[in-house]
């Protein structure tokens, strides 16, 4: 198997008002920000986010299907994609499992609100420094990704080939993979890294709304250009 990289020194700065920018709520007063400090605080002291990642090279192409490193995946949108890649970068992120020993009383609806956006704000700055850390360290420019679930044309499902191509997992990162496909802990993300020519997020293609995850409008000639509908 080829060389699987970790990053788990991945330093968390966390603010009120980056986690209040997480849940759309950023320029105001709010009365719970005490809470949300108190919860920062208990993060920063035990969050340890992980990254592991490798780079992988693409061998096969069909019409609808790719295989890296002798593991097919079965979707048009990643296969289009890919197909002038030589290089690709699958990873496998997560807060940490560390976080969920933050206790909080399940009839505390709003403090355990808050818990769930302080972790989803930590994962998305780990996933900020791994990306920058990614194009420094080999130089790519500018680069796209796409997640497993996040199209139907690339379902969730496809998330099994992808933690196959990184072996225990768990052992090295603390992330297991659930018989539904999904990821435990839940603040966790797996994907593929890529260099592209073209600025693309699959929200792009995604015409649900609203949608707190959005990272892009939706974009009807890219749509029509993947052939979404």
């Amino acid at each position: 198997m080829e060389t699987i990289m970790i990053m788990d020194s991945i330093p968390v700065h966390l603010t009120v008002e980056d986690v209040l920018t997480s849940m759309q709520m950023a320029g105001r007063k709010h009365s719970f920000q005490n809470i949300i400090q108190e919860l920062i605080d208990a993060a920063v002291q035990v969050a340890k986010p992980k990254v592991m990642y490798k780079v992988s090279y693409i061998e096969n192409q069909n019409e609808d299907s790719i295989t890296i490193d002798g593991v097919v995946f079965k979707s048009p949108i990643l296969k289009m994609n890919l197909e002038n890649a030589e290089r690709i970068f699958p990873y496998i992120a997560t807060a940490g499992r560390e976080l969920e020993e933050i206790p909080v009383s399940t009839n505390d609806i709003m403090r355990e609100y808050c818990l769930d956006i302080v972790k989803e704000t930590i994962l998305e700055g780990a996933l900020r420094y791994f990306e920058k850390q990614l194009g420094r360290e080999y130089a790519l420019g500018k680069m796209a990704h796409m997640n497993p679930g996040s199209l139907s044309e690339w379902p969730i499902s496809q998330q099994e080939p992808l933690f196959s191509l990184f072996g225990d997992v768990e052992a090295i990162v603390g992330v297991r993979l659930t018989e539904s496909f999904l990821m435990d802990p839940v603040k966790s993300v797996s994907g593929v890294y890529f260099p592209a020519e073209i600025d693309f997020k699959s929200c792009m293609l995604c015409t649900r709304h609203p949608c707190s995850k959005r990272r892009a409008d939706y974009d009807p000639k890219m749509a029509k250009k993947y052939s979404v509908k």
